[in-house]
């Protein structure tokens, strides 16, 4: 849950994720349905669906016990060297470098690192360095300091060097100009036209197949021409940058097997991707608000 997204957002998700999947074995038997619909809110769903993979898999294999060993962390769905590392340490005691975005800052800045961080050249670097730097014992206590010490202290911006444990011993000359990345590419402009279909009180929905595989979403506009534009919104997608055009059209007179009609009651039980979520939540309410304006007030 926290990679690409802040502790504070993730926090109320974990702890309501928890008391809807308290062990692998009531993840892993859980419909995909179910688990999208917890991950709600969140974005990047592949995220959730490894994590729902990854369950089976312990479930199934390790009699629902997470394996203790690097390797076997390694071939479980959507983990790589970090979140390997990161259980290792913390769960198991291990004696594992690890890095972060925190940790990473701290070692370019400690060693002078003038690779970008993010290829595979600097990476490396930060890799072997927090390797170099790994105490035999405490190793948890070690890695979970570093992290502290680059979210308090040799932050990003303004670090605060006067009070730094480890001055004395950075290489760096001006902190603020590490660590280096690559250039970021400007994002990618794409349009998006879905229909908003709303007939005998219930809405007409469409699985994605595609970027939200698995959840409800509002239909592809067929016919823009002649529709009405309800809504429109942007938002952020990776490398993309997304316009959400929302149109109004009639029911279809044959729905793809795909697509399936909601009551409102029922929107808040299935997975939607926020941006969906939003602008249906807009046009009921808007459509609510019109219903009400044609009653006269008592």
């Amino acid at each position: 849950m926290l990679q690409q997204t802040q502790v504070a957002t993730v926090l109320p998700y974990y702890n309501k994720w928890l008391r809807r999947f308290p062990d692998f074995s009531s993840l892993a038997l859980a419909p995909e349905s179910r688990v999208l619909h917890g991950w709600q809110g969140l974005g990047y769903y592949a995220r959730a669906r490894k994590l729902h993979a990854l369950a089976k898999i312990v479930f199934r294999k390790h009699g629902g016990v997470l394996p203790d060993k690097i390797d076997n962390l390694r071939a479980l769905p959507g983990v790589g060297r970090y979140t390997a590392n990161a259980v290792a340490t913390f769960a198991f005691d291990r004696s594992v470098p690890l890095v972060e975005a925190n940790i990473a800052r701290v070692m370019a800045r400690l060693f002078d690192v003038r690779d970008p961080i993010d290829a595979t050249r600097g990476r490396e670097k930060i890799w072997r360095y927090a390797a170099d730097l790994l105490p035999a014992r405490g190793a948890a206590s070690h890695n979970s300091a570093l992290m502290d010490l680059g979210a308090l202290v040799c932050t990003a911006r303004a670090p605060k060097c006067g009070i730094c444990p480890v001055n004395k011993f950075c290489r760096v000359q001006n902190p603020e100009a590490l660590p280096i990345k690559k250039p970021q590419q400007p994002p990618k402009e794409l349009t998006e036209a879905h229909a908003f279909t709303f007939h005998r009180n219930r809405l007409l929905l469409e699985q994605s197949s595609g970027r939200w595989r698995g959840l409800w979403i509002l239909p592809r506009a067929r016919s823009i021409s002649s529709s009405r534009l309800v809504h429109m919104s942007i938002f952020p997608f990776t490398n993309h940058r997304i316009t959400l055009k929302i149109f109004v059209n009639p029911p279809p007179r044959l729905r793809k097997k795909t697509q399936r009609w909601f009551s409102t009651a029922q929107l808040a039980s299935i997975p939607l991707p926020s941006p969906h979520r939003r602008a249906i939540e807009q046009l009921l309410a808007r459509r609510l608000q019109k219903l009400c304006s044609t009653f006269p007030s008592a």
